[in-house]
This record gives structure tokens, sequence and C-alpha cells, in this order.
């Protein structure tokens, strides 16, 4: 009896099992479906480079002199009558710049002049003493002695004249030393004494002239920089032929590049030891006597031109660990990562010695969404880039 209910029992558990079982087999799967989004190629931007000739440009801060700068200095002394001239206004050579109280010079000329015909007066004497008493010699009328006296007397009175006229040449000179001119064709500047000063000849100056056209520019050149130019042109000559050929430009404080092109004009004897400097100077043409002595500017000039070279923008070299780094995009659209080698800096680009090609497409934007063998959109640089093509979802098999 008690192994009959057992066995109910069991059967009894049994059956439920299997019917849970079996709903369970009924109700359908409830996985959700899932989507594999595909992502698109990354958009970057390319320039296509080509070879070209780079000229190489060098800079130096220069400062603007005159070609001639003359320091007025009075040569007499005398009171100030006269300023002659408009400061800072142009003048000519032998302009007369300022007048001094010229009294005093006119009275020593007077006294001069005076003496020079009293000495004219006794050489006139003596010389006719000297023709009167040359026949009277031959026939023994007058002795040797006294023809000897008059003809020493004679020089006396020619040495005397010749000391004279040098007086009065002198007095005159003083005396057109009281208009002091400009020695040369310039532009002057302020005064620097007033009407009624004292002037007086030595270190006095009065004011300055300077040619400024043309107007020189004094820059300064490293050694190491003169070394490498005249290892680049062994067969350059010395002075002012050393530079023959070379053009300057000269750009201002304010940006602007002066119109005219400069020249070299000379260089320094020495290097500076202190710096390890050489001052060169350029000269440039100014019509318009815009620049100034004194003024500053950047001195500009081209030192060679590298024939057939690569140049890309700045934004296309990318550092990785101090390597710079390139990337371009062949023909199928793939993107290639390049360890380049640069050289110098060509205004807004760099010079590639080696890593690129003539032809090469080189991404200039979108450098960083990129890896080595990557599918990419490229575009020319600056042109608007097509959104590419949104790659459908891919539905997975529904599970069973």
């Amino acid at each position: 009896m008690c192994e009959r209910a057992a066995y109910c029992r069991l059967e009894s558990a049994f059956l439920r099992l299997t019917g849970v079982a079996v709903v369970t087999g009924l109700i359908p799967s409830c996985k959700p479906e899932t989507n594999t989004v595909v992502m698109p190629p990354p958009n970057v931007q390319v320039v296509e480079v080509q070879a070209q000739d780079v000229p190489l440009s060098m800079e130096w801060i220069g400062t603007l002199a005159g070609s001639v700068t003359a320091s007025i200095r009075s040569q007499v002394e005398g009171t100030l009558m006269k300023q002659a001239y408009e400061e800072g206004g142009r003048v000519k050579k032998d302009d007369v710049l300022f007048e001094l109280d010229d009294r005093t010079y006119k009275t020593a000329v007077a006294d001069a002049v005076g003496k020079l015909e009293q000495a004219k007066a006794n050489l006139g004497k003596t010389e006719i003493d000297v023709a009167r008493l040359g026949p009277l010699l031959q026939t023994r009328a007058v002795s040797q002695q006294e023809y000897d006296a008059a003809s020493q007397s004679n020089m006396a009175n020619k040495a005397t004249v010749a000391s004279a006229q040098a007086a009065v040449d002198k007095a005159k000179l003083n005396l057109d030393f009281t208009k002091i001119k400009s020695p040369i064709d310039g532009v002057a500047g302020l005064a620097k004494t007033q009407v009624g000063d004292l002037v007086t000849p030595g270190n006095m100056e009065l004011t300055t002239v300077a040619t400024v056209n043309p107007i020189k520019a004094y820059f300064t050149v490293s050694e190491q920089d003169y070394l490498k130019y005249r290892a680049e042109h062994p067969n350059a000559p010395e002075g002012r032929k050393a530079g023959e050929g070379q053009e300057f430009e000269l750009i201002l404080a304010n940006g602007s590049v002066h119109p005219h092109k400069g020249r070299f004009y000379a260089s320094d004897v020495n290097v500076t030891s202190s710096t390890g400097s050489m001052r060169l100077c350029a000269i440039f043409d100014n019509p318009d006597n815009v620049l100034r002595p004194g003024q500053y500017g950047r001195v500009r000039s081209v030192m060679k031109v590298i024939k057939g070279a690569i140049v890309v923008p700045q934004r296309a070299v990318n550092e990785l660990q101090g390597i710079p780094q390139v990337a371009v995009v062949d023909d199928q659209g793939v993107a290639h990562v390049r360890t380049a080698r640069t050289g110098p800096r060509v205004k807004s680009g760099w010079l590639i010695e080696e890593g690129l090609q003539p032809g090469d497409k080189v991404v200039v934007e979108g450098f960083l969404k990129i890896r080595d063998g990557m599918k990419v959109n490229a575009a020319p640089f600056g042109a608007p880039v097509a959104a590419a093509p949104q790659a459908p979802a891919a539905k997975a098999k529904e599970a069973k």
C-alpha cells in the first residue's frame, strides 16, 4: 500500500514538470534584434605637392644712417646773428646755415690788406734799386757790396709781400667762416644754439646735415653665417664687390616694405669678439626722404635658391615624440603615414627634404582622425568636403 502511494506522488511531479517544459517550448523567443553600424571614412583635406624653386631668405635688424653725416661747427669765434636755414628742411652744398657777427673780421681784412700794400710798395722800391745798380756794377760805378745789399733787401721785401698776402687770405677766410655753410646736400637737423649765443670753435655742434638719399642700413651677421656664406661663395670678391648683385629689402617698423631695393655697400674689417658678429652695410635709394637716420628696420635678402624643392603647409607636418610625420592619400583613397625630414621654414610652409615626392597628396586637415592604411574621404584643401554616404545597418539574423 505504501509503495503504491509513493509511485503516485512521483508520477504527479513528473507530469507537472513536463507541462512546464511544453508550455515553455510553445512561447516564442523574445531575444531582440541587433544592428551593427559601419562608420564612414573620415573626411580629410589634401594638397598635391609640386616641385618648385624655393628662395631661402635671411633677416637682420638694421639701423639707418645717412650716407654722409656732417656735424656743423664753427671755425671762428663770434656772436650768432642769424639762423639762415629751415630746420628739418633740405639744404644744398654751400647753402648758408648760420651767420656770425663779422665786423671784427672785416676790420682784420682791412688791416691785412693795408700791410700788404705797404709791403708791395717796399718791394717796388727795392726792385727799382736792383734794376738801377745792375748796369752801374758792370761799369764799376758801384761796388759789389752795394749791389748785393740792394738785392738782399729786394728778396726780403718779396718775402714780406708773400707773408702779407697770406695774412690777407687768412683774414678773408676767417671772414668767410662767419657764414657757416653746409658742406653737403642733405637734410638739416634742429639747431642746437640760438641767435645771440657766443659761438666758439671746437666741440660746439650747431646742427647736423645728413645725406639721406641714398641712405645706409647697418646690420650684423653672425660669424657662423659669414663663414657659411664664404664657403658657399668661395670666389666672392672682397670689399664693396663682396656682395655684388645681392639685393636687399627693407621692412619698416609699420610692416611695410620700402619700395626701392637695396644693394650691398661694405663690410667691417673685423668680427666683434664679444658678440661673434660682423657689421655689414646695405644702401637704399630714398628719393622722397621717407627714411631718416636712426630708424630701425628689418633687412632681408635671398641667400640662395633651392631647385626642385617641396614645400607643404605647416599644419601638414605633425610631430610624434619629436619625429616629423606627414600623411599622404593614394589613388584608392587610402592614407599612409610617413616619416619626413624637414628643412627650414619658408613663409607659412615647411621645406621637406625627405619623405615626399612631387604629385603626393598630403593631408593638411584631419591628420589626427586617421591611421596608417585607413580608408579616407579626401577633398582638396579649402574646398567643402562632401559627406560620405551613411552605410546601412546590417541586421543580424533572428536567433532561432
